[in-house]
């Protein structure tokens, strides 16, 4: 199944894309996509009650915004340097661990929706990344059964302010957390949709010119193995966000000297099997 969610901002409902591209609204189903949705089988329910009800759901508009495919989770953790010449061209090591942080969940729009340039920013990025949401509480987690955890998967730009980040000390958590600098979508895929995580392309173009084209088989820790990783420091609750990194093309990395984001600027990015997202740079107004 393909799950979106439609509507203005915070006033999102639930739907789905069935198999002939048609939208529908699955507000009739009677919850929202979040944790307690996916922590009470819930995408099984919603199979059953699809099967019943999709040939007479209403049909979304495709001029209907989409909002975050998932309704804001517990968790946003995102997982840093984690494809080798993202971690090169950043002049930083290649991690023996997973390097693990934080987004405020805040930070989370929808995949179309403005990128706002913070304030005073001067060094706003894109990271196109695959991300997946977890369908069932993970403690302790063996790489083995680490899938059966993942509920499926949906396209992210982890949009960064690369001074707050790098260069005015603590955590990384400052410079990954601006509003808008989350999108989601446009659809969750179903983990029976996607067969295997760690064969997908990914690509970013900015203005039209792609600067990130990767496959997310150059992961250096894949999908099975963040799961069990998080798994141990952390309860992994239903509807919590991994997202898993960024390849190479990235605006800190070009040379002779880096690239950044200004008002006007377009960034289109996707992954495979889970659609595209287009996001229009604005400057910052009070």
């Amino acid at each position: 199944m393909k799950l979106i969610r439609f509507g203005n901002p915070g006033e999102e409902k639930p739907g789905l894309i069935l198999e002939d591209g048609r939208r529908i609204d699955a507000s009739a189903f009677g919850s929202d996509y979040d944790e307690k949705f996916f922590g009470g089988d819930g995408l099984n329910r919603l199979a059953e009650w699809a099967k019943a009800n999709a040939a007479t759901a209403p049909t979304v508009d495709a001029s209907v915004r989409l909002g975050p495919c998932i309704a804001r989770p517990s968790k946003l953790i995102c997982i840093g340097l984690n494809y080798v010449d993202h971690a090169k061209e950043s002049g930083m090591a290649i991690p023996k661990e997973p390097i693990v942080f934080f987004k405020a969940t805040s930070a989370i729009v929808g995949p179309n929706d403005a990128v706002v340039i913070p304030k005073d920013s001067k060094k706003t990025d894109w990271e196109v990344e695959l991300a997946f949401v977890i369908g069932k509480k993970a403690n302790y987690v063996s790489e083995d059964d680490a899938l059966s955890h993942v509920a499926g998967y949906c396209v992210h730009n982890d949009y960064s302010e690369r001074e707050w980040q790098i260069e005015r000390g603590g955590q990384w958590v400052k410079g990954k957390s601006c509003d808008t600098f989350a999108p989601l979508g446009p659809w969750l895929s179903t983990s029976d949709e996607i067969t295997d995580p760690q064969n997908l392309s990914l690509w970013l173009k900015l203005n039209g010119k792609t600067i990130q084209n990767s496959s997310t088989a150059q992961m250096i820790f894949g999908v099975k193995t963040l799961v069990s990783y998080l798994s141990h420091f952390m309860s992994l609750l239903p509807g919590d966000i991994i997202t898993t990194g960024t390849p190479p093309g990235v605006g800190l990395g070009f040379k002779p000297e880096p690239l950044f984001l200004k008002a006007g600027d377009v960034v289109e990015l996707g992954v495979e099997g889970l659609g595209e997202q287009r996001q229009v740079a604005q400057a910052y107004s009070a």
